[in-house]
């Protein structure tokens, strides 16, 4: 478990580059937005796709696999039933900070120290990044009409990415390396870049600050570190999936929520404090959370 806090540790560093850039580095004051935006239309697209070229679908069934699905969903329905009554952008988003899980960064390094095993983070990887991404995407785009709701997630370029990427992948087309090489280049900028987006934003702002924001981060955080664990655990268990099973999915279920959902919320504008908070507050406590799982799993 000590190992895995070295990808908290990146994480960390990053987001304080970032804080400490708006607080004391004099940059404009719309800088955050320009590096969103950046990400949202260049950076991100390009990490996608090549993730989505280069991943092995077959991935996609599997018992663990469904068990994190279910588990993921019901507590997106759990959120978006709370808080009906507030504005779609914040059901949609607050309902994927309570269930849609930093299974790359947070993730790769939590599966490979803790679980032994990295490759045990890439069925949700592919799940989150295939179905649910681009199923968030649309619903955010869409204004009333079926017609914006499927011209607009065309025009998005995350979903964009992850299509052609499936496309390519599925046809068993080679993507030339003189192609494919700047893509991927270009796509190694987009966590760094996120990540201290996000630590701009944490600049000269309280963390839980009064408002209509803080009861749904404390839902969506109370729903990701300990209402998701434990429906995994339990779905697991009466899906009578090995002990092993059932703890791997336990511990990627407390996964805290992706940073690239601040991305979006950019993008809608409406819940940045909400995400931002959440994704804080579930990267500083899933570690315990963790541990707990651990120590009551015996390992």
């Amino acid at each position: 478990m000590s190992n895995a806090l070295s990808g908290f540790l990146l994480l960390a560093v990053i987001v304080l580059i970032g804080w400490v850039l708006r607080r004391w580095g004099r940059l404009p004051e719309n800088a955050e937005a320009v590096l969103g935006r950046l990400a949202y239309t260049a950076l991100a697209p390009c990490l996608l796709f090549e993730g989505t070229v280069n991943a092995d679908l077959h991935l996609l069934i599997s018992g663990p696999l469904l068990v994190s699905t279910l588990a993921a969903v019901i507590c997106f329905a759990i959120f978006a039933l709370i808080f009906f009554r507030r504005d779609r952008s914040i059901r949609i988003l607050g309902a994927l900070c309570g269930g849609y899980t930093n299974a790359n960064y947070i993730g790769i390094p939590v599966a490979t120290y803790v679980l032994g095993d990295a490759s045990l983070v890439i069925p949700i990887v592919l799940l989150q990044l295939l179905i649910i991404t681009p199923l968030a995407l649309m619903l955010l785009e869409a204004r009333g009409s079926l017609r914006s709701a499927l011209s607009g997630p065309a025009a998005n370029p995350l979903v964009a990415a992850v299509t052609l990427g499936a496309l390519v992948n599925i046809t068993g087309v080679r993507v030339p390396s003189a192609l494919l090489d700047p893509i991927v280049t270009v796509g190694q900028a987009a966590v760094p870049v996120v990540l201290i987006a996000f630590g701009m934003s944490l600049s000269g702002r309280r963390v839980l600050a009064p408002g209509p924001d803080r009861v749904p981060t404390v839902v969506a955080v109370t729903l990701k570190l300990l209402v998701m664990p434990a429906v995994a655990a339990l779905l697991a268990v009466a899906l009578r999936l090995p002990e092993s099973s059932v703890y791997t999915v336990t511990v990627l279920a407390a996964l805290p929520a992706a940073q690239n959902l601040y991305l979006y919320a950019q993008r809608a504008e409406t819940p940045l404090i909400l995400v931002r908070d959440a994704i804080f507050l579930s990267t500083v406590l899933c570690l315990p959370v963790m541990l707990l799982i651990t120590l009551l799993s015996n390992r």
